[in-house]
């Protein structure tokens, strides 16, 4: 009876104790559900592992050779690796930097770390991003060794289970051997050995403390870090890593302060660096070429090294004291024959041939005027150079005079701004934005007043595009450099085919604007480019001297030209007509220098006729263009390859009484489709 009473005494648990008794009940079971799934995981994850042997000699990276037009070696990047140090021949500064900064725990712990982990997730908290990370050196193995770098939880569940096998399986010291033979330390190196081969010039046997601390500083970021990148960085990570060392008792504060990193020489790195500007962009277009990605690759490319050797004696020439200095040159296909992306690649791998983004100032006027002569302006039209108002904005020559009647020659030679933005207002700021990006410009167009004088922001090479396709006969020369890419057994990944081009303007348009530019070389701003045979081109200048550029063609090649200040101050002195034109005249006149001149097209070539549908486009009558002969009669040429004209070639027919005359002007705008449907029959090369 006492029993029955105290048992109905005893209070009844309320919900709130239920549920936690739930949630309790449900953890233990899931915890030991996950130990158990876990266990499982880690003993198949062991029964796959390869053997020591094997690990040290699955392949850390692919090697790929470039070769220039000539079949000269350009440069080999990729992979490079030491000796193989077994654990006992690696300075023990070298173990001991290497678990202080990456893995203090490394000696204790089962693979995982559940206390840098815990503290990883409790600072990527309070930060709002991922700030720390909490890898162990045994899961940053198995990461390189069968993983991918991909951030995801799936990815790094697998590694967690596979470092948990691997040490199982492999000693402490195997795990730290392996580790120190395989991770990559930037500047291409693998391994403790590459890297003081490459770093310091010396094999790793011999590290120091301050090199050791060095050399551990890289892995968190070896892009950032490597000494090759950064020497400053660098040394500045090992006194960090040396911080690290002194805390966890591997070295005093005596040695650490002893140990002085401004001390350390780093191996000079080849002084034939800057083609490696080139080489970088090509290395970025393979991997969207070819989807190799063990075997080593031979990439056979279109540099010139000549020429690419006097484009950077150009710019180490001409370019202004404190300014850096870009050049592109394309062949009348597209072909890169040079690049140079800056003065010093050692100095700073910067692109700025490729990625920096500059105003090109009256450069841009180039698809003002080719808007203009597509609207049916021609380059005999008589403009007026005088005060202009556009909104409140009010453009103003750069001497500040203004000459009156002008015309549209003289206006694009003598780079007249009042003239170039009634243009632009004529034909509409639209349509000259519309131009820009038909000859490949893909920056943001600004498409107020103010662009029609190179207010937006572009890239040379899309510049240097955009004049190559004139070149061309207004036939696309978009630019490419990898003709060829085989794998080590010879297997042919990669040929480039010369597929149809597409038309980008009229030959009548790119004949007049080469008209334009031309006057601009022998009359106008860009005198001191002249190298002694027909040339072409344009000079840019951006306010307060910021920018300087010149751009232009020979019959043979096109190459473009930018100089300015990496921050974007003001170069003394510095104007498209001056320092750039003279580093192009420079470059150009040896890399044409030893062939024979040939003129260039500034008119519509006769040996084609134009056909029915582009008399329309062009307002011409009876098929005849300019100065064309009746095609009835046959043309004769002279020793010197012009054509005789007989005297008795009659003048073509005169137009229908019923037909009005062509008026100045009167030529219909040619827009994107009307040229891809009708002109595609024009270009010689179509076919």
């Amino acid at each position: 009876m006492a029993r029955s009473k105290s048992r109905r005494s005893q209070p009844a648990r309320g919900p709130i104790a239920r549920a936690f008794l739930f949630v309790v009940k449900a953890g233990a079971i899931l915890a030991v559900a996950g130990t158990l799934g876990v266990a499982v995981a880690v003993a198949i994850a062991y029964s796959t592992l390869p053997d020591f042997d094997q690990m040290m000699r699955s392949p850390n990276g692919q090697s790929v050779e470039i070769r220039g037009a000539g079949n000269e070696v350009l440069v080999s990047v990729g992979p490079s690796y030491g000796e193989w140090l077994p654990y006992g021949s690696i300075p023990k500064v070298m173990t001991d930097a290497m678990i202080s900064v990456e893995d203090k725990r490394f000696r204790y712990h089962p693979g995982f770390d559940p206390i840098s982990a815990a503290r990883s997730l409790l600072v990527n908290f309070q930060s709002g991003r991922k700030s720390q990370g909490a890898s162990t050196i045994t899961q940053q193995l198995a990461r390189n060794v069968f993983l991918t770098a991909s951030k995801t939880y799936a990815r790094k569940a697998r590694e967690i289970i596979l470092a948990l096998a691997i040490e199982r399986k492999f000693t402490k010291e195997a795990i730290l051997e392996l580790y120190l033979n395989r991770v990559y330390f930037g500047g291409g190196a693998y391994g403790v050995d590459a890297a003081s081969r490459k770093f310091f010039g010396h094999g790793a046997t011999r590290l120091g403390l301050e090199e050791a601390a060095i050399v551990a500083g890289l892995v968190q970021a070896p892009s950032r870090f490597a000494p090759s990148a950064d020497a400053d960085a660098a040394r500045r990570r090992a006194n960090i890593v040396l911080g690290t060392m002194v805390r966890s008792g591997s070295i005093t504060p005596g040695e650490a302060a002893a140990a002085d990193v401004a001390t350390v020489r780093f191996s000079a790195p080849s002084r034939r660096a800057s083609v490696r500007y080139f080489t970088d962009w090509v290395l970025s277009e393979v991997e969207n070429l070819t989807d190799e990605t063990i075997e080593p690759l031979q990439v056979t490319t279109t540099l010139d090294i000549a020429g690419q050797r006097a484009a950077e004696a150009a710019l180490a020439a001409e370019t202004p004291g404190g300014a850096q200095a870009a050049l592109v040159a394309l062949a009348r296909d597209g072909a890169v024959r040079a690049m140079v992306g800056g003065r010093d690649y050692v100095k700073s791998n910067y692109n700025r041939a490729v990625a920096a983004r500059r105003q090109p100032g009256s450069a841009f006027k180039f698809f003002v005027y080719a808007a203009a002569i597509e609207d049916g302006v021609s380059p005999d039209d008589v403009m007026q150079d005088k005060p202009l108002t556009i909104g409140r904005w009010s453009p103003r020559n750069s001497n500040g005079r203004y000459v009156g009647p002008i015309t549209v020659r003289d206006a694009f030679a003598q780079s007249v701004n009042t003239v170039a933005v009634e243009l632009a207002a004529r034909v509409g700021f639209d349509t000259v934005a519309d131009t820009a990006r038909r000859f490949g410009i893909t920056t943001p167009i600004d498409r107020r007043p103010a662009m029609a004088l190179g207010a937006s922001d572009v890239t040379l090479l899309e510049m240097t595009q955009a004049y190559a396709t004139v070149a061309n006969g207004g036939v696309e020369a978009r630019p490419y450099a990898i003709t060829r890419i085989t794998s080590g057994s010879g297997k042919v990944l990669y040929e480039r085919e010369s597929g149809q081009s597409r038309v980008i303007v009229a030959p009548f348009v790119a004949a007049k604007m080469t008209e334009l530019m031309q006057a601009a070389v022998e009359t106008g701003t860009g005198r001191a480019a002249q190298i002694g045979r027909p040339l072409a081109g344009k000079t840019g200048t951006t306010s307060s001297n910021k920018d300087g550029w010149f751009l232009g063609f020979t019959n043979e090649l096109t190459t473009g030209v930018w100089m300015g200040r990496d921050d974007a101050r003001a170069v003394p002195g510095l104007a498209g007509g001056r320092a750039p034109a003279r580093a192009f005249a420079a470059y150009m006149a040896r890399a044409v220098g030893g062939t024979p001149p040939a003129p260039l097209v500034t008119d519509i070539d006769t040996g084609f006729p134009i056909i029915e549908p582009d008399d329309q486009v062009y307002g011409i009558e009876q098929g005849y263009g300019p100065e064309q002969q009746d095609p009835a009669v046959p043309t004769e040429y002279g020793p010197d390859g012009e054509p005789l004209v007989p005297g008795n070639v009659q003048a073509p027919p005169a137009a229908p009484p019923e037909t009005p005359a062509p008026q100045a002007n009167a030529q219909p705008k040619i827009n994107d489709e009307w040229l891809n449907r009708v002109l595609v029959d024009m270009d010689p090369n179509a076919h």
